[in-house]
């Protein structure tokens, strides 16, 4: 196996064919990005990926993901939105007007989580881009504020529910996650992914993890915070394992200048899987048959 970082093998390659990355952050962006959405797509394209998820924790992308398919056929993009002060926060015609437009997937909030800005809990060492971002919006008077989860969740559930759309925990924290998750499946939310379980301001333990999987939740593993240091293999490994497959969903959280390209990212996670011991078709069940299941394919 390569060692991480480098080329995938062609073993992963094969593996992931017809997977669906869910969690990319590409260009138009507002921070600097590795590759735009139509090179993206192009790359998917040559290498038999289905297609991705664009991510945004400030615009919804139903809109730029729809010029996506048109401009590269065979690879389909998917918008979103995620639910952060800049879109009015717990915003149920925003979420209405993203499922109009063909959005796929409902983030709660990331950057402006409560969560986020609380100063409890432990936080990673490096931090990421955006919250440069959120200090310069601080600093020319634009902030939103942290978004509670308050009197608004529950129509915002109501139009995910109704559409069908995938929901997604953001970065809430693990109290909150727990809540939302059980508030969702109640409302008629059918797919609820917890974004990234072990990173570090999110912490959820893995007797918990269980907990969640067993009610009906996906647990999203992303590479990018493994890739850089903020979540071990090791502890990826033990929770997928703990939790089983047919519970987990790969993505890979990148687009970031300084790690590996996006398209590569969820063949170098098979590499590691497989290395670790898991089988093919555990990969495949996690990398393709789960993120197909949530892209609607």
């Amino acid at each position: 196996m390569p060692p991480q970082g480098t080329e995938p093998s062609a073993r992963a390659r094969e593996l992931v064919r017809g997977a669906y990355d869910l969690h990319v952050h590409v260009e138009p962006d507002l921070a600097t990005r590795r590759i735009d959405d139509l090179g993206l797509a192009r790359r998917f394209a040559e290498l038999g990926l289905a297609g991705f998820v664009l991510k945004s924790h400030y615009a919804p992308t139903a809109e730029r993901a729809a010029v996506v398919r048109a401009a590269v056929p065979g690879v389909r993009a998917l918008g979103s939105i995620t639910l952060n002060a800049g879109v009015g926060g717990l915003n149920a015609q925003a979420v209405e007007i993203a499922a109009r437009g063909g959005a796929r997937i409902v983030w709660l909030p990331t950057v402006d989580a409560e969560n986020e800005a609380s100063e409890e809990g432990p936080k990673p060492a490096k931090q990421p881009v955006w919250r440069k971002i959120q200090d310069e919006f601080e600093a020319a008077g634009v902030a939103g504020g942290p978004v509670p989860l308050d009197g608004k969740l529950a129509p915002v559930l109501e139009v995910v529910a109704r559409h069908g759309l995938v929901l997604a925990t953001g970065h809430l924290g693990r109290a909150e996650i727990h809540r939302v998750v059980d508030e969702a499946l109640d409302t008629g939310v059918t797919q609820v992914v917890v974004t990234h379980p072990d990173y570090p301001t999110q912490g959820v333990p893995v007797d918990e993890q269980r907990a969640l999987a067993a009610r009906g939740a996906l647990l999203e593993r992303c590479f990018a915070p493994i890739h850089t240091g903020k979540v071990s293999w090791e502890m990826t490994f033990a929770a997928i394992r703990a939790t089983g497959p047919e519970h987990n969903v790969l993505s890979t959280d990148l687009g970031q200048p300084a790690n590996p390209p996006v398209e590569d990212g969820l063949a170098l996670m098979a590499d590691r899987l497989l290395d670790a011991g898991f089988t093919e078709d555990e990969v495949r069940r996690m990398a393709v048959v789960n993120t197909r299941m949530l892209a609607g394919a």
